[in-house]
Protein backbone atom coordinates (compact mmCIF):
# COMPACT_ATOMS: atom_id res chain seq x y z
CA UNK A 1 0.00 0.00 0.00
CA UNK A 2 1.34 3.27 -0.75
CA UNK A 3 2.18 6.12 1.13
CA UNK A 4 -0.26 9.11 0.61
CA UNK A 5 0.91 11.38 3.08
CA UNK A 6 5.15 11.58 3.77
CA UNK A 7 6.38 12.91 6.08
CA UNK A 8 7.39 16.35 4.73
CA UNK A 9 3.62 16.82 3.98
CA UNK A 10 2.83 16.07 7.92
CA UNK A 11 5.56 18.36 8.88
CA UNK A 12 4.27 21.25 6.75
CA UNK A 13 0.45 20.37 8.32
CA UNK A 14 1.67 20.20 12.01
CA UNK A 15 3.73 24.11 11.12
CA UNK A 16 0.78 25.32 10.78
CA UNK A 17 -0.94 24.28 13.87
CA UNK A 18 1.71 25.29 16.09
CA UNK A 19 4.34 27.80 17.60
CA UNK A 20 8.26 27.46 16.95
CA UNK A 21 10.62 29.76 18.40
CA UNK A 22 14.17 30.29 17.08
CA UNK A 23 16.71 28.46 19.55
CA UNK A 24 18.71 32.09 20.10
CA UNK A 25 14.79 32.90 21.73
CA UNK A 26 14.73 29.37 23.24
CA UNK A 27 17.89 30.53 25.08
CA UNK A 28 17.16 33.18 26.32
CA UNK A 29 14.34 31.17 28.01
CA UNK A 30 16.72 28.76 29.55
CA UNK A 31 16.94 29.68 33.57
CA UNK A 32 13.45 31.15 32.87
CA UNK A 33 11.16 29.37 35.59
CA UNK A 34 8.36 29.62 33.62
CA UNK A 35 9.87 27.46 30.89
CA UNK A 36 9.93 23.77 31.01
CA UNK A 37 12.04 22.54 28.59
CA UNK A 38 11.21 18.87 27.36
CA UNK A 39 13.82 16.81 25.51
CA UNK A 40 12.35 14.11 23.09
CA UNK A 41 15.21 12.38 21.94
CA UNK A 42 16.49 8.72 22.56
CA UNK A 43 18.85 8.20 25.41
CA UNK A 44 21.23 6.85 22.64
CA UNK A 45 20.97 10.18 21.27
CA UNK A 46 21.68 12.16 24.31
CA UNK A 47 24.58 10.28 25.25
CA UNK A 48 26.14 11.26 22.02
CA UNK A 49 24.95 14.56 21.69
CA UNK A 50 24.65 15.52 25.50
CA UNK A 51 21.35 17.42 26.94
CA UNK A 52 20.05 20.66 27.41
CA UNK A 53 21.20 21.54 31.45
CA UNK A 54 17.78 20.94 33.19
CA UNK A 55 15.71 19.85 30.46
CA UNK A 56 13.07 16.94 31.36
CA UNK A 57 13.65 13.72 29.35
CA UNK A 58 10.49 13.35 27.65
CA UNK A 59 10.37 9.89 25.15
CA UNK A 60 8.28 10.80 22.23
CA UNK A 61 6.50 7.73 22.33
CA UNK A 62 5.12 8.31 25.49
CA UNK A 63 4.44 12.38 25.47
CA UNK A 64 0.21 12.26 24.83
CA UNK A 65 0.19 9.11 27.85
CA UNK A 66 2.47 11.85 30.19
CA UNK A 67 0.41 15.29 29.86
CA UNK A 68 -2.67 13.49 30.13
CA UNK A 69 -3.84 13.97 33.77
CA UNK A 70 -6.37 10.71 33.23
CA UNK A 71 -3.60 8.27 31.59
CA UNK A 72 -2.31 6.19 34.16
CA UNK A 73 1.55 7.35 32.96
CA UNK A 74 0.97 11.06 33.50
CA UNK A 75 3.98 12.99 34.66
CA UNK A 76 2.79 16.35 36.91
CA UNK A 77 5.79 17.42 35.43
CA UNK A 78 3.35 18.27 32.60
CA UNK A 79 0.38 19.46 34.63
CA UNK A 80 0.95 23.18 35.15
CA UNK A 81 -1.02 25.17 32.89
CA UNK A 82 1.07 28.59 33.72
CA UNK A 83 4.52 27.01 32.63
CA UNK A 84 5.08 27.09 29.03
CA UNK A 85 6.74 23.53 27.36
CA UNK A 86 9.72 23.86 25.22
CA UNK A 87 10.20 20.89 22.91
CA UNK A 88 13.14 20.14 21.11
CA UNK A 89 14.92 17.09 19.65
CA UNK A 90 17.51 16.44 17.15
CA UNK A 91 16.43 18.40 14.48
CA UNK A 92 13.03 19.69 15.09
CA UNK A 93 10.92 17.08 12.91
CA UNK A 94 9.92 15.10 16.70
CA UNK A 95 9.31 18.34 18.31
CA UNK A 96 7.44 19.49 15.82
CA UNK A 97 4.83 16.89 15.26
CA UNK A 98 5.09 16.34 19.43
CA UNK A 99 3.70 20.12 18.81
CA UNK A 100 1.50 19.70 16.72
CA UNK A 101 -0.44 16.68 18.46
CA UNK A 102 -0.04 18.34 22.13
CA UNK A 103 -2.03 20.92 20.37
CA UNK A 104 -4.76 18.99 19.40
CA UNK A 105 -5.03 17.31 22.47
CA UNK A 106 -5.67 20.76 24.23
CA UNK A 107 -2.23 22.38 25.11
CA UNK A 108 -2.07 25.84 24.50
CA UNK A 109 1.30 26.56 26.38
CA UNK A 110 3.77 24.53 24.41
CA UNK A 111 5.92 25.34 20.98
CA UNK A 112 9.71 23.67 20.13
CA UNK A 113 12.73 24.79 18.62
CA UNK A 114 13.03 25.03 15.55
CA UNK A 115 16.33 23.44 14.12
CA UNK A 116 16.08 21.53 17.46
CA UNK A 117 19.19 20.68 19.42
CA UNK A 118 21.60 21.10 16.46
CA UNK A 119 20.38 24.87 16.23
CA UNK A 120 20.66 24.98 20.22
CA UNK A 121 24.20 23.87 19.73
CA UNK A 122 24.74 26.39 17.15
CA UNK A 123 22.99 29.36 19.23
CA UNK A 124 25.67 28.70 21.79
CA UNK A 125 22.97 26.78 23.93
CA UNK A 126 24.98 24.97 26.85
CA UNK A 127 24.84 21.33 27.02
CA UNK A 128 25.92 19.12 29.54
CA UNK A 129 26.66 15.38 29.36
CA UNK A 130 23.71 12.94 29.50
CA UNK A 131 23.21 12.74 33.89
CA UNK A 132 24.05 8.73 34.44
CA UNK A 133 20.99 6.69 35.83
CA UNK A 134 21.65 6.37 39.97
CA UNK A 135 21.85 2.06 40.49
CA UNK A 136 19.95 0.67 43.62
CA UNK A 137 22.08 -1.39 45.29
CA UNK A 138 20.57 -4.97 45.35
Amino acid sequence: MPITKGHKQLLAEARQKIRSIPATEALARLGDPGAVFVDLRDPREQEREGVVPGAVHAPRGMMEFWVDPESPYFRPVFGDETKTYVLFCALGWRSTLTAATLTEMGMTNVCDIEGGMEAWKAAGGPVAPKPQKKVSPQ
